[in-house]
């Protein structure tokens, strides 16, 4: 059983997309998404540097878009479930048919506008910790001030919270953590600093229509496959205030039966905690378009 995923914020490089744009109706589809969001989707993809392509206001939307063109260039294939790790969330809606392309698009593009806003309120950011026990882990970020905003399994937790808590936390690991590495994300995300977000996504979100899921769509906030289109936007909405639960989507994946895991561009991430939390389970990642045959071979064993 085949599981389709999509990564989030942190996983773009300068000239990711380039590649893709060799594909035929990929840069169609990029510039008339463009036109949608009000975004140069092309432009960052290709051209633009790390530091404009950190900007939570354009990498949101970026991420979605390379999602939907790559997760395309897989062919005609029915995953047996799809999820994506914070705003890859909005990716795998759109794989299953909960929102429209456009509508994942329009709606990410204010989500990013929204956590950027939110953002500049007060200097925050992410760092992830890298081994330890979440048991140990959980109540020291407590302590200094931190939220676990990711718990993503596979010995891997992210804290979040201002530049000075971030900083003593640096300071002051947690028993067990090997190393704390800041990541590339210009706020607290998934913590109560996006509460603003979360009002002006509950107004864009109303004039939108969810479809069901056409197949099982696993969400963040508790790891369960959720077959109600609405649950779906209304998760897709709480969720950026909420911390991500990976290590619970992850479990879920085993238990629906997952014999292989497909990770749409930028891939990488997810499927380096999948090594670690599902060592048997095959899995690849879409950087470039070379790695499309790859995934096709796999999707011809364990996909429908």
């Amino acid at each position: 059983m085949l599981v389709l995923v999509a990564p989030g914020q942190g996983a773009q490089t300068p000239g990711f997309l380039t590649p893709w744009l060799d594909l035929p109706g990929v840069e169609d589809r990029l510039r008339a998404w463009s036109d949608v969001i009000g975004l140069d989707l092309v432009h960052y993809g290709t051209n633009a540097d790390a530091d404009e392509i950190r900007d939570t206001s354009v990498a949101q939307p970026l991420l979605v878009a390379a999602g939907l063109v790559s997760g395309a260039a897989l062919g005609d294939v029915t995953p047996g479930a799809v999820a994506g790790h914070s705003v890859g969330e909005l990716t795998a809606a759109a794989w299953a048919g909960v929102l429209s392309e456009n509508d994942a698009l329009s709606l990410v593009r204010k989500r990013g506008l929204a956590m950027a806003e939110a953002a500049a309120v007060t200097r925050t950011g992410m760092a992830a910790l890298l081994g330890g026990d979440p048991a140990t882990t959980v109540p020291h970020l407590e302590k200094l001030g931190l939220t676990p905003a990711n718990i993503n399994g596979a010995g891997q937790i992210v804290a979040a919270g201002t530049a000075e808590q971030l900083a003593a936390l640096a300071e002051d690991k947690p028993e067990g953590v090997r190393k704390v590495v800041a990541l590339k994300v210009a706020g607290a995300f998934h913590t109560s600093h996006m509460a603003p977000a979360v009002a002006v996504l509950e107004e864009a979100a109303s004039g939108l229509d969810p479809a069901d899921p056409t197949v099982p769509y696993v969400s963040n906030k508790d790891g369960e496959a959720v077959a109600s289109g609405a649950e779906v936007l209304s998760r897709l909405v709480g969720q950026v205030a909420n911390p991500v639960r990976w290590d619970l989507c992850m479990e879920t994946f085993k238990e629906l039966g997952v014999t292989a895991i497909i990770e749409a561009a930028p891939g990488g991430t997810l499927v380096g905690l999948a090594k670690r939390a599902l060592p048997d389970v095959p899995r690849l990642a879409l950087k470039t378009p070379d790695d499309l045959d790859a995934a096709r071979e796999l999707i011809a064993e364990h996909g429908a």
